[in-house]
């Protein structure tokens, strides 16, 4: 008996503590409700505006001579003086003399070739005489007509053997004058392979040398990128000076930075198949380029071809592309939002846009690693060039 009136007041004890705890909670005062506050991102933004642009094309070459020629003697002989500057390297006017060959040989084949000449002016000179008289005694009927016609083949002859006599004396001459190797423009030697007193042999090459006034450059341009330079397809030939594109070459030699301006005169004619790659040759005038070296033979340049101008395109820096054709606009809101645009190209640190935004659109160029579309950003305007 005891037992259940102890388990009755347990339960009526616990039953009162349940409704004492549901009144407390019933009459508790309800906490004041706050709405969390968003928080702002804070990201550099850019205003764009559609500007015209000059296209770029970007290469790389090895300097090679514009004009190169091989100094292979025209006549056979002993070499008996050579240039101090016929060696490599050496530098040259246009019509020094570099080599000259033994002429001793060849004077005498000019001085038997003067008296072969004297000998068949005479002989001309006399069968003239003779074909003269021949015709006063023929109009005075005092010869008979085939006399005239053997004087007058003896006259052809005469004449004929006198042209030959000339034209050996011209031949014997231009051979004397050939014994001297000249220089045919201002330059320098590549290399070179005579000696004195060595015997040269006519068509026998003797040196390397080129032209030191201009200078080209071939450079590899991507068949895609001949958009950007706007050159005819399959033009033949040298473009016109309108039509060349100037192209800056640069680069570091010895710690010190060079610049020299050049002209893209031509695109070879066959494109790498393998590579779609089309060669193209920039050349270089040194006289145009005051205040800089002459540009040197085998040096490896950097080369900035001018391509043409494009209207109404944006610039922006390459942090501003995400996805490869997205960038994250602000609105009026302050909401950041994605949009897709048009990529035109890349250019150095910068992408050109060639659709999708218009001027006056807010763009983000920080790095954010998290984007929320739509959530609130405070922007801090930096100019478009950095």
């Amino acid at each position: 008996m005891g037992n259940i009136i102890k388990g009755a007041m347990t339960v009526g004890v616990l039953f009162f503590a349940v409704i004492v705890a549901y009144g407390l909670v019933k009459t508790a005062p309800e906490p004041e409700q706050i709405a969390p506050e968003e928080m702002a991102t804070s990201i550099r933004v850019i205003e764009v505006e559609r500007s015209p642009v000059r296209l770029q094309v970007i290469s790389q070459g090895t300097v090679v001579p514009h004009k190169e020629s091989e100094l292979i003697p025209e006549v056979n002989g002993r070499v008996s003086w050579m240039s101090p500057d016929l060696v490599a390297g050496g530098y040259f006017n246009k019509n020094d003399v570099l080599v000259k060959i033994d002429d001793r040989d060849y004077k005498s084949t000019v001085a038997r070739a003067e008296a072969a000449l004297s000998r068949a002016s005479a002989e001309e000179e006399l069968a003239r005489y003779e074909l003269g008289r021949m015709e006063e005694l023929v109009k005075k009927k005092l010869t008979s007509q085939s006399s005239l016609e053997a004087v007058l083949r003896n006259h052809r002859i005469a004449e004929a053997s006198l042209q030959d006599a000339k034209i050996s004396l011209e031949q014997a001459n231009r051979d004397l004058n050939r014994t001297e190797i000249r220089a045919p423009y201002d330059g320098l030697v590549r290399s070179e392979r005579v000696d004195l007193g060595q015997y040269l042999s006519r068509g026998q090459s003797i040196a390397s040398i080129y032209a030191s006034a201009s200078a080209e450059v071939r450079l590899p341009v991507a068949d895609r990128q001949l958009a950007y330079l706007d050159l005819p397809l399959g033009h033949r030939g040298e473009l016109s000076g309108d039509a060349a594109p100037e192209v800056i070459i640069s680069t570091e030699y010895g710690g010190e930075h060079y610049e020299w301006i050049g002209k893209l005169v031509r695109t070879e004619a066959e494109i790498d198949s393998r590579s779609r790659m089309v060669t193209a040759v920039v050349r270089v005038n040194n006289t145009d380029n005051p205040g800089q070296p002459d540009l040197p033979i085998g040096l490896f340049v950097n080369a900035s071809i001018m391509g043409r101008a494009v209207d109404n395109v944006i610039t922006l820096p390459r942090a501003a592309l995400r996805n490869q054709n997205q960038v994250l606009v602000v609105d009026e809101n302050n909401r950041l939002h994605y949009r897709g645009v048009q990529v035109m190209r890349f250019e150095d640190d910068n992408v050109l846009i060639s659709g999708g935004l218009e001027s006056g659109d807010i763009v983000n160029v920080s790095p954010l690693q998290t984007v929320i579309e739509g959530m609130r950003v405070n922007t801090i305007s930096q100019s478009a060039n950095g």
